[in-house]
């Protein structure tokens, strides 16, 4: 068979694989990279940490977005909902600026270059991993249109009052 008798190569699925959600756990990042025209009221991605101590969980999130998206050059981050914030922190070779304000919005904004910004729904570390997978599977749909407190709300993944 020569190549082009080959059969024709089925389209790129727009979708997760099936395991992507069976190996979600405590740690991970669910990432929806796909640049839309609007960002208004869409979440491009969702990380579930396993703490709130942020000096222990972004540099594992920046590292994997950049693998991804290239290098990141600020953070946005509700001070509120973290442990000990720092206003940098360096990941491989290079500085990246966080920038914190108490918006309790419960999500992480990432700026690639000037203005290219992602948006991830922050799960809560304490949340179940059913609530953490429904959440996060919620915010990777490209036709979500809740904002991350209702996918929160509506998972049952939203903040315990000892939060």
């Amino acid at each position: 068979m020569t190549g082009s008798d080959s059969p024709p190569s089925p389209p790129a699925s727009r979708h997760l694989p099936s395991g992507v959600h069976a190996a979600v756990r405590p740690g991970c990042a669910l990432l929806r990279l796909e640049t839309t025209e609007s960002r208004e009221g869409v979440l491009d991605g969702a990380w579930w940490p396993r703490s709130r101590d942020i000096g222990a969980e972004l540099p594992a999130l920046l590292s994997a977005l950049i693998a991804h998206l290239g290098p990141v050059t600020r953070v946005g981050l509700d001070s509120a909902a973290w442990e000990g914030l720092p206003t940098r922190i360096v990941v491989d070779d290079r500085v990246v600026h966080i920038d914190s304000f108490p918006v309790g919005d419960d999500t992480v904004l990432i700026t690639r270059g000037d203005q290219d910004v992602f948006s991830l729904l922050v799960v809560p570390p304490h949340a179940t991993p059913e609530a953490a997978h429904s959440a996060m599977a919620q915010a990777v749909r490209a036709d979500n249109i809740s904002q991350a407190e209702q996918i929160l709300i509506d998972t049952g993944s939203g903040y315990r009052a000892s939060d």
